[in-house]
């Protein structure tokens, strides 16, 4: 599903963040606050970075010994919230996520993270109704991102109508977002109306640089049209602008065994 692509770059984001920022949170101990906060910090470094490089029981262990140190980083809980999805305990995830909202409820990234973990598990009304509360956040700086996922969230349940506008809400807001257009082009292609999203991938690509993920839809779409002009014209923008990309290897793989 694409939502998991969009995930995994929000993970990425954050693990990023845990590695660079110290504790957002008040200081525990009045006396020792300082070794407090610089503990709690050491070690939420520590354990992103063993989560980042998939040594679970270390970050564990170092995630777990930073809460102790300072329970009120949001931060600290949103990172083991991670955590514990991939060592997949679902009420830990969510008990994680909720500490965090509770303690930084402005933080549309928070919110929007748990949105992503809700949808990968099927928990669509939930992760959507999230996403809505990002995208309408004013702190969130990309409402679009927010739209998007909670429109891969509705069609992943079938939801088409309420995938396509979700789509075009993030497409009012940012008109040269690639993945938005993507999403839409592929779902009119998946119920149907491949012509329409050949029109609308056409038109964004004579104003909008084009992404390797949108040629070869382009070349699927047009190969559902028997259109073998447009077929060799995606074929080729993707092998001159994406020559290295898994794409193009795909594509190639696919000519190489056509069964």
């Amino acid at each position: 599903m694409k939502y998991m692509r969009l995930a995994a770059i929000a993970m990425a984001t954050l693990l990023l963040a845990a590695c660079m920022t110290t504790t957002t949170g008040p200081k525990k101990l009045k006396q020792s606050g300082t070794e407090t906060e610089k503990a709690a910090s050491l070690n939420k470094q520590l354990g992103t970075a063993y989560l980042r490089q998939g040594n679970l029981a270390l970050a564990k262990e170092k995630l777990e010994r930073s809460e102790k140190y300072n329970p009120r980083d949001p931060e600290i809980h949103s990172v083991l919230a991670l955590l514990y999805e991939r060592l997949d305990i679902p009420q830990q995830v969510d008990a994680h996520y909720k500490t965090a909202i509770r303690l930084a409820p402005k933080d549309p990234q928070i919110s929007n993270n748990y949105a992503v973990y809700l949808c990968r598990a099927g928990r669509t009304n939930e992760g959507v109704k999230r996403f809505l509360e990002s995208a309408r956040n004013p702190l969130y700086r990309t409402p679009e991102m927010a739209y998007t996922n909670a429109g891969v969230c509705l069609r992943a349940a079938k939801r088409y109508d309420e995938a396509t506008n979700a789509f075009a809400h993030a497409l009012q807001i940012r008109p040269n977002l690639a993945e938005a257009v993507y999403q839409s082009v592929d779902l009119q292609m998946e119920q149907g109306h491949t012509p329409e999203g050949r029109e609308q991938l056409d038109k964004f690509l004579t104003t909008n640089d084009a992404t390797a993920d949108l040629l070869l839809l382009g070349v699927r779409m047009s190969r559902t049209m028997n259109d073998r002009m447009g077929e060799e014209k995606y074929t080729r923008r993707l092998r001159v602008e994406f020559a290295g990309s898994e794409q193009l290897r795909s594509l190639n793989d696919a000519k190489r065994n056509p069964g």
